[in-house]
């Protein structure tokens, strides 16, 4: 089983790649008309559809890597990069512009049928960086019991990203717009080192290969 220190490190960089306070005034957004019980069945599917995906690349990331011929070394370091991108326009307020166009997309085209799918599992929840975070993750975790520790990680992430949804407007007063601009910078500073360590340990094996 992976250390202590690893399944932490694991639970930090999937959490804050998805964000969960970050997407509370999104759902909000997105589910604007609705009741609380029809939020309730909206943020349940969501979790549910982003778990799956997110479990899948957690059990089979280095096999759909293989077939494109990627290995795991290259995909930590384009990873680890893709993640930098996501932390800098954590730290400089860019990440929310993106997804609330990606929200207003969703109502235009009439999709509230669907939200659950589109936008808020795919790509709001279950996005690049939380997809990427996950594959590189699962490198580190060899064998069925550190696979299954990784998934149970996810579980939780998704498990408070629920909680996040069913508490959204309490959430989104208590913080307001300063609070989840601070909070945002924090998480965006901390996901910055884990992507740095990504590239590092990706070139590392780079050059002992």
């Amino acid at each position: 089983m992976p250390s202590f220190d690893s399944l932490f490190n694991a639970f930090v960089t999937i959490l804050v790649t998805i964000d969960p306070p970050g997407l509370a005034p999104l759902f909000l957004a997105v589910t604007r008309g609705m009741n609380r019980g029809e939020r309730n069945q909206v943020s349940v599917r969501a979790s549910i559809i982003a778990f799956l995906v997110m479990a899948l690349f957690a059990i089979a990331g280095a096999s759909i890597l293989s077939v494109f011929g990627i290995t795991l070394p290259a995909f930590r370091v384009a990873g680890g990069f893709l993640l930098f991108f996501i932390a800098f326009e954590m730290v400089f307020e860019r990440r929310q512009d993106r997804k609330e166009k990606i929200g207003d997309v969703a109502i235009t085209k009439d999709m509230i049928h669907n939200i659950a799918a589109f936008p808020l599992a795919i790509p709001l929840i279950a996005g690049p960086g939380a997809i990427s975070a996950t594959v590189l993750l699962s490198g580190s975790f060899p064998g069925f019991g550190a696979q299954a520790a990784l998934v149970g990680i996810i579980a939780i992430c998704l498990v408070i990203t629920y909680l996040v949804f069913v508490l959204a407007e309490r959430i989104d007063r208590i913080l307001g717009q300063t609070g989840r601009s601070i909070l945002t910078r924090l998480l965006g500073v901390i996901l910055a080192a884990l992507a740095v360590q990504f590239v590092a340990d990706g070139v590392k094996a780079l050059m002992a290969t």
